[in-house]
């Protein structure tokens, strides 16, 4: 508030004018994108309601109208209704009143009571739907859904910042520009009485130091470029579905946002005590040095992880733990915080590497290899996320101080600096407090007042490792954890753990999102696979370079990761299908899995045993691997039994991943299915990637895209020696060049 002694220095006159007039401008341009952005969410709107609608009356088709009782407490007399043909809810909910009352022995009330009754049922049934985006099968509606979608999602995060934006300024100017009027002119203050003349000299200050804030932030670009995106012509349906494959999670957390879909919130909650629910609540989030949107559940994760400060993040693998960590580290460094810690395996560096750079601002700063104590002191001394290691933190200069007497600064002293927030991904490697990796970990969590653990394991049919885990973060919640809480259900030990654990499962977050869920696992080479690698180049064996990252098993970077994919679906009870176009490939993975797995499925194996496989690893009780080659197993096998798909290189045919892909992906399948590509840096995997991603070459697919074609691989497919050709070539300058340095 303006006291009256700066009031009396308000801009009158000429000054005013002009002070009003910037206002007025800023919130013209305010309120026009907030009218672009309704016209936007509109138009998504429209193009759901059909969709929404046909799947409410099909559900509502399966209901019988004797379901109508229970919503009515057996009140209803529905004998008449059902002798004239009404059998289904569907069919009275369409009916309306007036058909209603034709049916003989069919009154008012009962009328009135039966709409009432389906009513209710159709808007729960409402709520439950999810509308699904078939990319393989795009017809009018949806398509008119996606490019609906297309223009919010283009517009990309920063348009949420600019709507935002626009809100305030709407709600502040639409006072202070009525109230500052009277300013604008010498006489029309003279004439105003005495307190409409110290209102007006009032809204008039506010409104100038308004207005010359919006200037230094540059409000009144940021509204214009929200105003550009909303109003972009629409893009082309090719152009759209494209898009839409490109990114189909950010469509899809657009359509929830729009369509307002509500999950079980307890369950999104992760069945919290309402205490610690409403202290999550209440914790901002800010997103101004985030690049990505959050879904409802998400939000709520990284709430929960800066509220409750020392906390193990639980959730079901595929539910996005890394982007909930990005989020609580970017709001952190919005606070003003500088340095952050993220310690992994060795097999996920490369991938936090790459999240942080593409989903916020924050300065990623790889701490490993030979170099890491010199990017160690970089980040000590400028900033940013430090990503290193289990098996390389103790080789790192022991943080100092404790996690008490860092508060004052916000976190651990780092020459003058404080780390605002430890984060240990796959924390379940942890879990012996005697390993040396588990020492250090404990080094840093005594120095640190916030620490994030993250492990997609299950936590209630481990109860002694997650004692081991609390004992890092709160040692006092220890003493609280009973094996009886977890024998009493999920829920129970969830709710007993409260402070220091957070779980969701896909199955209660993800109904309103994608049934697929694609993960790229980058990895860098081990020394044996780079130099695999390297006489593959040298040679121009295009296949062998495709291969190369499986020459030594023992020392393969991707097998590293697949065995941790299979562990974490082997904790959740999942079943896996991993897939490759090489036979030799697949032996080393079986023998790399420290488990029965049952295949492979292979060109030479009879179609009759290849079916028998497929029986057999669909009634394994609980978690199974089966092993396919992606032209044998990705075609005319059903594997919806399977719920993580890991492909073991990117294929030159797209459609072959996609083929595979949907053995898995199709009518039947209960649970989303997560897709991870296991791929490597500086590789035959990066440049096929580069090809086979270029716009130009989907649009091609698309456009030609057909029965004939969705049946024949390569009549969307260019030369494969085309592409080949090209990537040796490539590489074998690359790796000339970097020789020759």
């Amino acid at each position: 508030m303006v006291d009256v002694g700066e009031a009396r220095t308000a801009p009158v006159g000429r000054r005013a004018r002009e002070v009003c007039a910037r206002g007025t401008r800023l919130y013209d341009a305010a309120r026009t994108v907030l009218e672009d952005h309704t016209r936007a969410l509109e138009a998504v709107r429209s193009a759901l309601a059909p969709l929404r609608d046909e799947l409410v009356a099909k559900e509502l088709e399966s209901i019988p109208v004797a379901r109508l009782k229970d919503a009515t407490e057996g009140r209803l007399r529905l004998a008449a209704v059902e002798a004239a043909g009404l059998t289904t809810v569907r069919s009275v909910y369409e009916a309306g009143r007036f058909q209603l009352r034709q049916i003989p022995g069919v009154g008012a009330q009962t009328a009135d009571q039966a709409l009432a009754a389906a009513g209710q049922i159709a808007r729960a049934v409402e709520e439950t739907v999810s509308v699904r985006i078939d990319v393989d099968r795009p017809e009018p509606r949806t398509t008119a859904l996606v490019v609906a979608l297309h223009r919010l999602v283009e517009a990309g995060p920063e348009l949420r910042r600019a709507v935002d934006t626009a809100a305030q300024l709407d709600g502040a100017l639409r006072e202070l520009l009525p109230a500052a009027r009277p300013a604008t002119g010498r006489l029309r203050l003279a004439l105003a009485g005495r307190r409409r003349k110290e209102a007006a000299l009032e809204a008039t200050a506010r409104l100038s130091e308004l207005v010359a804030d919006a200037a230094a932030k540059g409000t009144p670009l940021q509204l214009a470029q929200a105003s550009t995106d909303l109003l972009r012509g629409p893009a082309s349906d090719i152009e759209a579905w494209v898009d839409f494959e490109l990114r189909s999670a950010e469509y899809y957390s657009q359509l929830a946002e729009v369509s307002e879909h509500r999950t079980d919130e307890a369950a999104a909650e992760g069945f919290l005590p309402s205490e610690v629910a409403r202290r999550v609540h209440a914790q901002p989030l800010d997103d101004t040095h985030r690049r990505v949107s959050l879904r409802g559940y998400q939000s709520f994760g990284a709430r929960f992880a800066l509220a409750q400060r020392r906390v193990v993040l639980g959730d079901e693998m595929g539910l996005g733990k890394t982007v909930q960590a990005i989020a609580a580290l970017a709001h952190l460094a919005a606070q003003g915080q500088t340095h952050f810690l993220v310690v992994s395996p060795a097999s996920v560096l490369i991938n936090w590497t790459r999240e942080i750079r593409s989903r916020s601002t924050l300065r990623a700063v790889p701490v490993h290899g030979p170099d890491r104590q010199d990017a160690y002191a970089e980040w000590r001394e400028r900033g940013g996320v430090a990503l290193t290691t289990f098996d390389l933190l103790h080789t790192l200069p022991a943080p100092e101080g404790t996690a008490a007497g860092s508060r004052a600064t916000g976190g651990t002293a780092l020459d003058g600096a404080a780390c605002g927030m430890l984060v240990v991904d796959e924390a379940h490697y942890v879990k012996n407090p005697d390993t040396r990796r588990a020492r250090s970990i404990a080094a840093w969590t005594r120095a640190c007042d916030r620490v994030l653990f993250l492990t997609g394991t299950p936590m209630e049919n481990r109860v002694e490792e997650f004692r081991t885990l609390v004992r890092y973060l709160q040692p006092d919640l220890v003493p609280e954890i009973h094996d009886s809480h977890a024998v009493a259900g999920p829920h129970v030990f969830r709710r007993s753990v409260a402070p220091a654990y957070l779980r969701r499962n896909q199955q209660d977050v993800l109904t309103e999102l994608p049934a697929l869920l694609q993960t790229d696992e980058w990895e860098e080479f081990s020394a044996a696979d780079q130099d695999a690698y390297r006489t593959a180049v040298a040679e121009g064996n295009f296949m062998a370079m495709r291969r190369a990252a499986y020459a030594d098993p023992e020392k393969s970077a991707k097998l590293q990761r697949l065995g941790e994919l299979v562990a974490e679906a082997a904790a959740n009870g999942l079943k896996v299908v991993v897939f490759s176009y090489f036979r030799d490939v697949l032996a080393a993975v079986q023998q790399s899995l420290d488990e029965d797995t049952f295949g492979p499925i292979s060109g030479g194996v009879p179609a009759a045993r290849r079916q028998r496989l497929v029986d057999d690893f669909t009634a394994a009780d609980g978690h199974a691997v089966l092993l396919a080659q992606i032209e044998a197993g990705g075609v005319g096998l059903n594997l919806q039994a399977a719920s993580v798909v890991v492909l073991c290189e990117p294929q030159v045919k797209p459609t072959l991943e996609h083929q595979a892909v949907a053995r898995a992906h199709r009518m039947g399948q209960v649970r989303p299915v997560q897709v991870h590509r296991l791929l490597a840096t500086d590789s035959v995997d990066e440049r096929l990637l580069r090809i086979l991603e270029n716009k130009d070459r989907l649009f091609d697919a698309y456009a030609r895209r057909s029965d004939t074609a969705d049946a024949t691989p390569d009549a969307v497919d260019i030369s494969d020696a085309t592409i080949a050709r090209r990537i040796v070539e490539e590489e074998q300058r690359r790796l000339a060049v970097e020789k020759a340095d």
